[in-house]
């Protein structure tokens, strides 16, 4: 069974280049796909073109089925239903994903209220319970608060709190961790690592970072100039790379052995 199925993906600019090519993956249920590459492969445009969210001016060609779902062509009142309920999606930068005029527990309120039809009482333990989930501390105070009120490492957890608020079947994390400082990182894939294996979820990992992708995914697919590379097992690829440009992957990440050892205890 296959929860995510792409299909010879091509996206291009109006102007006719193009940024991704003919690019394939699978996910099925409760796996974990890592996405890697330097900036500009290729990698977050996917992810994009998985939820129907491309910006203005480029456009998807190909297959992309999500939960029996077609999403390249797709109006947008079916992509609404998909979203949050199917995929969810965690952005590198929190700001871009929560409102800076409306407090945390409004903003988790709204998919709660719209996906699961909470009110009153039920939503506001749901929200409470949502950000207790993610381990943050004084769950009340941070519902209350603004998105500037609170610290980077905490609004990461509300974004990641809001995208799983649905239970979604699968997650999208694109770049979660690359703005957080080293130890805030680790606590974050960490995070990650407990509640994904708690749900039995699937995840679409996306990083530049070899070592970061190997403490969270089990298979990697790398991505150069917009085309598939190399795929396979993380450990087999990092042991034993085919491909040149994944050699240098391997080569550059940042305490790969210590990531091995983490993604093992799984």
């Amino acid at each position: 069974m296959t929860l995510l199925d792409v299909r010879d993906l091509t996206i291009r600019t109006g102007e006719g280049h193009t940024l991704v090519d003919a690019l394939s993956l699978t996910v099925a249920p409760g796996e974990r796909l890592g996405l890697i590459g330097e900036s500009g492969s290729g990698k977050s445009l996917t992810t994009l073109a998985v939820l129907g969210l491309l910006p203005d001016g480029m456009t998807a060609h190909g297959s992309v089925e999500l939960a029996g779902t077609q999403i390249v062509g797709a109006g947008e009142k079916q992509l609404t239903r998909v979203r949050g309920r199917d995929a969810a999606i965690v952005f590198q930068e929190p700001l871009t994903a929560l409102d800076p005029l409306m407090r945390v527990g409004r903003q988790l309120a709204e998919p709660l209220g719209r996906r699961r039809g909470l009110k009153g009482d039920a939503l506001k333990r749901a929200v409470a319970e949502a950000l207790d989930q993610v381990r943050l501390p004084e769950p009340d105070r941070i519902a209350r608060a603004f998105p500037h009120e609170i610290s980077g490492g905490q609004r990461q957890r509300v974004a990641l709190a809001m995208a799983l608020a649905c239970d979604p079947k699968l997650l999208i994390a694109d770049e979660p961790t690359t703005a957080l400082d080293v130890t805030v990182q680790a606590e974050m894939l960490d995070l990650i690592d407990t509640l994904v294996q708690e749900r039995d979820m699937a995840v679409l990992f996306v990083s530049h970072d070899l070592a970061v992708v190997a403490k969270v995914t089990d298979r990697v697919l790398v991505l150069k100039d917009g085309r598939a590379v190399e795929e396979g097992d993380v450990r087999d690829l990092v042991r034993a790379p085919r491909e040149e440009y994944t050699r240098a992957l391997v080569a550059s990440a940042r305490q790969l052995e210590s990531a091995l050892d983490l993604g093992s205890a799984r």
